[in-house]
């Protein structure tokens, strides 16, 4: 670098990037296309690299764009926290938590998870529920504190993540009225006639389901699968049939919804994970969440 580069030219080069070209940018901006290009230019010389090619009609990140883009993207996206970080300064007191909650992870599950931080008097949770694979890229940018989930995160030399074991759960299945006595009548055969509902390979315990069916000699009839277990939970409550859930929440599943144990789903477990960054395990309450650290 031969020179201190600008945040101002950086901003140019992030929103070309993510506009995938000048004129898209210019709009964007409110700018001319040849100011915006101007920027661009002298960012690539302040850094003595090009970050930009055309091809085509449009532009696409060089080797080194690419890596000026990861960090682009940290800088404002912290940038646009900015605001509501220095807001929350000046509030009333709190203990902030950002939880990523997977998508195939059991909602009854959370609030299980969730239960060491609870007590705290200031705690200001805030939970965002979505793929696996974008809560690990929202806490790389630290926009998460943690993630909660049902597997751990896979090694990735972009994304330094530490998996910690939260605990696991054998599954059973479970039943609504209407469908309770035929399931427990030559169980688990009966789930050959019986509805089933099942999570959807989005959750990790799903292969391991199918395998318990493939042991067992059944080819279960399936009438529902969903991404989101607590929809699974609320469809197979409401009668439309028997459904797996992690013995943990035993007791909120038959008295809050009313549904009956009808058998086991034998070595078959449902697994905890924390997920966070080696600066956010640090996380006071990130640490309450992990076995043996509160």
């Amino acid at each position: 670098m031969t020179e201190a580069f600008s945040y101002r030219h950086l901003h140019y080069f992030w929103v070309v990037a993510r506009e995938g070209g000048m004129a898209r940018a210019a709009d964007r901006l409110g700018m001319a296309v040849q100011t915006v290009s101007t920027q661009v230019r002298e960012l690539e010389r302040s850094l003595g690299v090009t970050l930009l090619k055309p091809v085509g009609r449009g532009l696409v990140l060089t080797e080194a764009g690419v890596a000026a883009m990861r960090q682009a993207d940290l800088i404002f996206q912290l940038g646009e926290e900015l605001p509501s970080v220095v807001h929350d300064a000046i509030s009333a007191p709190s203990v902030r938590l950002a939880v990523g909650i997977s998508e195939g992870l059991p909602k009854l599950v959370v609030r299980r998870l969730l239960q060491p931080v609870m007590p705290e008097p200031h705690l200001r949770l805030l939970c965002h529920e979505d793929e696996f694979d974008d809560l690990l890229g929202d806490l790389a940018l630290h926009r998460l504190d943690v993630v909660l989930a049902d597997r751990p995160a896979a090694a990735n030399p972009n994304i330094k993540v530490y998996s910690h074991p939260l605990g696991t759960s054998a599954m059973a299945w479970y039943a609504p009225a209407p469908w309770v006595e035929a399931a427990q009548k030559d169980f688990p055969r009966s789930l050959a006639t019986v509805p089933v509902l099942l999570p959807t390979t989005h959750a990790a315990v799903r292969p391991r389901i199918d395998q318990w069916f493939e042991r067992m000699d059944v080819k279960p009839h399936i009438v529902g699968e969903f991404e989101d277990s607590a929809l699974l939970v609320t469809f197979g409550a409401g009668g439309m049939g028997a459904f797996p859930a992690a013995e943990w929440v035993h007791e909120e599943l038959t008295t809050r919804f009313g549904v009956q144990r009808i058998g086991p789903c034998e070595g078959v477990e449902e697994r905890f994970y924390a997920i966070g960054t080696e600066k956010k395990v640090q996380h006071p309450l990130v640490q309450r969440l992990l076995p043996g650290k509160s």
